[in-house]
């Protein structure tokens, strides 16, 4: 696992390889396969995407009844020429809340990197690639981008909600997404560095406080957000707009917010959200 951003991206000047091969090659030495079994690792991984987003069933409620059919709600809006955002962003707010509420749902996810973050990587890489008319070989290439800037994290900060506030799970999945996204579209190195950095910074200080502790209020709906988050800010950085704080240091910006954080906004049901009049009322139901 890489310590910063900057080491890929030197890394990848001084072989001459891209991004997602410098992040490959450092992952079969960390745990001892070739290049062809890191691969077919990654991918298998990304056709569980795949097949997360297919098996979506618009019937299901989660378990408390919070959660569940409120992805088809934004498809018939879709279906209904209804949506200001345009097909692209359209799409990806439809499958961001579909795999993130497949979860709430208790059907099979990929942890991206958490599972209360699990639709945002997915929703914008599955987006694209329909967009796009991507291969799933290329695909699996970004998930070594997103791979990589998610190792980064975790190694200088946290991906844990409960370690660092929702920033460090919705906000290193919008980070990772935006990453990967900018790889998709030609971006260089730096700017795939630059995509994350301006993604993270968007939701610095992002409290995890789940209603009644359960992994579905705000938690699905933020999916959307930092979906959105990693496509606005993929767009910036292929536009040529730069993180006027280095992407590294970014990273280490959320560590220190995460650790400012009392314990009450860090997973606990305890402050923020969970703490207001509706959600108790919501928690009483729930145990009842």
């Amino acid at each position: 696992m890489y310590s910063s951003l900057e080491k890929i991206i030197r890394r990848a000047d001084e072989q001459n390889i891209p991004f997602w091969k410098a992040v490959q090659k450092h992952d079969c030495r960390e745990e001892g396969r070739t290049e062809e079994e890191s691969f077919q690792k990654m991918k298998e991984m990304y056709l569980a995407m795949k097949e997360s987003d297919f098996e979506y069933d618009p019937d299901l409620k989660s378990s408390s009844g919070l959660v569940g059919g409120e992805a088809y709600k934004i498809h018939v809006r879709r279906a209904n020429g209804e949506m200001i955002v345009g097909e692209f962003v359209s799409a990806v707010m439809e499958r961001a809340l579909r795999i993130a509420e497949s979860n709430a749902c208790m059907k099979r996810i990929v942890a991206a990197p958490t599972a209360g973050s699990c639709g945002v990587v997915p929703a914008v890489l599955l987006s694209i690639q329909e967009r796009n008319r991507l291969s799933d070989d290329k695909m699996t290439e970004a998930l070594f981008v997103a791979g990589g800037i998610g190792g980064v994290i975790a190694r200088r900060a946290s991906l844990s909600g409960a370690e660092g506030g929702c920033q460090a799970e919705i906000g290193s999945a919008s980070a990772m997404a935006a990453g990967a996204l900018t790889y998709l579209l030609g971006g260089s190195g730096k700017q795939i560095t630059n995509a994350a950095a301006i993604a993270l910074k968007g939701l610095l200080g992002l409290s995890c406080d789940p209603v009644a502790g359960l992994v579905e209020v705000p938690c699905v709906k933020r999916n959307v957000i930092g979906s959105v988050n990693a496509v606005t800010s993929a767009e910036m950085a292929m536009a040529g707009i730069e993180s006027k704080i280095p992407h590294d240091q970014v990273i280490d910006a959320m560590r220190s917010i995460g650790h400012m954080m009392p314990c009450e906004l860090r997973e606990t049901a305890k402050g923020g959200l969970a703490a207001t009049p509706a959600a108790q009322e919501i928690t009483q139901k729930i145990s009842m």
